[in-house]
């Protein structure tokens, strides 16, 4: 069964995924187009008005950005490289002190371990500007149906939600039905939208910690922070190595180039730790073990699309068990 459905889902992902994102940004943008519609805006001019201010955004932030991350893309071969020297060098004062311990053991007849070498970091391969040129025309198709989905969603959710709710049998199922969706639409958006708000401001912060250690690109990196930042411990861990690789190619001595890590390192736990839980309270924390656990599932299935989006799912999930009789088993469980 496990096997047949998870078969489904690999399938049906160009289709799913799409759907699952757009119901994602509609339902973060829901409480907008709701306080514009209590102005007397009708939602769809309303869910028009706030889908072009964001896609005016982001596409300000990609233009920006596409310079200097095709550049960085393209030398990413070089980088490793570099990386993988300046790594050697630096380590070469160890080396020196190892191999006069292992003379100096040898003297006292004690043999030492054979020194191996440390090879330079082979180029990338799998980098090409080629390849994402030609999946251009796909990305837009993509964009586009997100778009339209997203706009449907802001417009018309309401409308089905009522027509899900009336086609219940019984009084009872249709009290269960409006209230599970009332209370998932209310607690998911505000969930949504909050995490969307730190994870821009922890982007912001590191920005203009990068700036102020004359780290290049900083506002590259802050946006790949926003974005990865979706991923719980494992958009951390990714953003701390590639800001060590950074770090290493850029600045000459040890200290310099492991502080744009370091900084990014503490801004993650400040924000995991305290920021986060303060503003999103107990109710909504996740099991750090049932993340991870999620994570995995969902990258497997989906790739890298499914690890962005697989907390949002666990998060909705959480909410959907807790007001489902007989299932709050399952959001203890995953609670932390």
């Amino acid at each position: 069964m496990l096997l047949a459905v998870a078969t489904a889902l690999v399938l049906a992902s160009s289709l799913l995924i799409p759907l699952v994102l757009a119901a994602f940004i509609a339902l973060a943008l829901n409480p907008i187009v709701a306080g514009l519609h209590r102005i007397y805006v009708p939602r769809a001019l309303g869910a028009l008005i706030v889908m072009v201010l964001l896609g005016s955004v982001i596409a300000g932030g990609v233009i920006g950005l596409s310079s200097p991350a095709s550049q960085w893309v393209r030398e990413a071969p070089r980088v490793m490289r570099d990386v993988g020297f300046k790594v050697q060098r630096m380590t070469r004062p160890l080396t020196h002190l190892s191999n006069a311990a292992s003379k100096s053991l040898a003297g006292m007849g004690v043999a030492a371990a054979p020194a191996t070498k440390v090879a330079p970091a082979s180029g990338l391969s799998g980098f090409s500007v080629h390849n994402l040129v030609q999946a251009a025309p796909r990305i837009v198709v993509g964009v586009l149906t997100v778009a339209l989905l997203v706009f449907f969603f802001l417009s018309y959710g309401r409308e089905v939600a009522a027509h899900l709710v009336t086609a219940m049998p019984g009084f009872g199922y249709r009290r269960i039905a409006l209230r599970l969706i009332h209370g998932i639409q209310e607690e998911f958006s505000r969930y949504l939208l909050t995490v969307t708000i730190i994870n821009i401001c922890l982007g912001l912060v590191t920005s203009a910690v990068l700036w102020a250690l004359k780290v290049p690109d900083p506002l590259l990196w802050g946006g790949l922070v926003t974005l990865l930042n979706y991923m719980p411990y494992v958009g951390a861990i990714t953003n701390t190595l590639l800001l060590l690789i950074v770090g290493l190619l850029n600045f000459s001595t040890p200290l310099h180039a492991v502080a744009p890590a370091v900084c990014f390192a503490v801004l993650a736990a400040l924000e995991g730790n305290v920021v986060t839980p303060m503003i999103m309270g107990r109710s909504m924390r996740l099991s750090p073990l049932a993340i991870l656990v999620w994570l995995l599932i969902w990258a497997w299935l989906w790739g890298i699309p499914g690890a962005l989006l697989a907390v949002p799912m666990l998060t909705c999930l959480k909410l959907i068990t807790e007001w489902l009789p007989g299932w709050q088993w399952f959001a203890r469980m995953v609670e932390r």
